[in-house]
């Protein structure tokens, strides 16, 4: 335990915790928008057991972040599903009784893990940077930083029953973060590193086809709840 006297050890664990702060803004929107439609009790559980599932991912993906980085295609893989969540996400914006039971609960769960894991992909980059190969630095960095996200991710889920033009904006977040991670792929990263609009262009597309897609399925399974609401009518007279 002497490492814990070691002004070194104190500097690289602020650096780790203040590294999750910056980065884990985007996991805590998605960690918020995979719980909102749950009762309140199991919005608890669902931010608990997601937080502490992602981070214990993260941590196990820390340790191969560098090699995976490097694998052409990956992240445009990344790219692909982070969007399909933000639309899956959307989707459920007008759902009347959302996710209910244990099957709600555990599907929240999925998605803020599935989620975190892809969006950690860069973040585990500078986590394991700071850390500087101090394995028991890292996992202690990465846990101290669970309570941060829960926070987090609760008082913005506050904020989305006051103002639901958050989750809009959370899921045009995800497009956001999508094409930022499409971009940096190393297949196509040569290519865009000479088109400087791309940087911006590429997420900017990303938020609005989210936001875009999902209000457009939104809106056609209102249509069909609707149709089917009035079949129903028209079969009880």
């Amino acid at each position: 335990m002497s490492f814990l006297s070691s002004a070194e050890f104190w500097i690289a664990l602020s650096q780790i915790i203040l590294i999750n702060i910056v980065l884990s803004g985007d996991n805590a929107v998605v960690i918020a928008m995979a719980s909102r439609s749950l009762p309140p009790a199991q919005q608890k559980k669902a931010i608990l057991f997601g937080s502490v599932g992602a981070i214990v991912l993260r941590v196990v993906l820390t340790f191969f972040a560098v090699y995976l980085l490097t694998l052409p295609y990956l992240k445009l893989v990344g790219a692909a599903l982070l969007f399909w969540i933000g639309i899956g996400l959307l989707q459920s914006e007008d759902e009347e009784h959302g996710l209910e039971g244990h099957a709600g609960l555990a599907a929240a769960i999925k998605t803020i893990v599935l989620a975190d894991l892809v969006m950690s992909l860069d973040n585990v980059v500078g986590v394991a940077a700071a850390a500087k190969g101090n394995v028991p630095l890292l996992v202690f960095g990465l846990v101290i930083s669970i309570p941060l996200i829960i926070f987090g991710s609760t008082l913005i889920l506050k904020l989305m029953d006051r103002f639901p033009i958050i989750i809009v904006l959370g899921a045009a977040l995800l497009g956001w973060v999508a094409g930022e991670m499409a971009i940096t792929d190393p297949a196509i990263a040569g290519w865009v590193a000479d088109r400087h609009t791309l940087h911006t262009a590429v997420p900017a597309l990303g938020a609005m086809l989210v936001v875009a897609v999902g209000k457009w399925l939104s809106g056609r399974r209102e249509q069909r709840r609707e149709q089917l609401q009035a079949t129903k009518k028209q079969a009880a007279v």
